[in-house]
């Protein structure tokens, strides 16, 4: 650690719990990149440009092991999408502290049509009609990622809930935790190709399946189309 820097430890944690104040915004929120992703191999500083200010922390876990995507890398440095609020945070982090990896998928959920598609290296590889938020609680828009995969004795909905990177724009909590935006499956079928959700995916089950085998840090793009 250089003189003068401020330890990882004082720092805000990034997390889904979390605000930041000064993150970058994501420069290019429906983008795809080239499948990089990596995990921090230690507790690490998070800043807001290379050697710049240091905002928060990045620890090695969240819901599993933290992988992040990587939107842009300069010499020494990644810069990830965060898990912290606001939605399309961004940050800095050294390369020396990350382990690297490639997922071949991304994720994209369509607004307009209400369609999940999962496509791996740029082919679709299946599509779902999805449940998607209602006019007064959007799914937010824009680029984010699959943050984990957990499993609630708490609901019957769904086997897995698979986390996601940004927030509801209307909700701060969902059920006391959170207003994490995830990806879940539903029992009642007739919910899919409808705004019915206060802000989540509700996705078949062979759909959730499938997307609870593609690697956490898996770019997920939202759009209108």
């Amino acid at each position: 650690m250089a003189e003068g820097e401020v330890p990882p430890g004082d720092l805000q944690v990034s997390s889904t719990y979390t605000e930041l104040a000064g993150a970058p915004a994501d420069p290019d929120p429906t983008g795809t990149t080239n499948g990089l992703v990596v995990h921090p191999i230690r507790e690490t500083p998070v800043r807001d440009a290379p050697d710049g200010r240091p905002i928060a922390r990045m620890e090695t876990t969240q819901f599993g092991d933290t992988w992040l995507p990587v939107i842009a890398e300069q010499p020494g440095w990644v810069q990830v999408l965060l898990p912290s609020k606001p939605a399309g945070s961004t940050g800095w982090m050294r390369a020396d502290d990350v382990e690297r990896a490639i997922t071949p998928y991304v994720i994209r959920v369509h607004l307009g049509s209400k369609k999940l598609e999962l496509v791996r290296e740029g082919n679709v590889v299946d599509e779902w009609s999805v449940g998607i938020g209602k006019d007064d609680t959007p799914t937010p828009t824009g680029r984010t990622f699959l943050l984990g995969a957990f499993a609630d004795e708490n609901q019957h909905y769904s086997p897995v809930i698979l986390p996601l990177g940004t927030h509801s724009p209307t909700h701060d909590t969902y059920g006391g935790g959170p207003g994490t935006v995830a990806i879940h499956t539903w029992p009642d079928s007739s919910v899919f190709g409808q705004a019915i959700s206060d802000g989540c995916i509700r996705v078949p089950q062979d759909a959730l399946s499938q997307l609870d085998d593609v690697p956490l840090g898996t770019l997920v793009i939202i759009d209108q189309e």
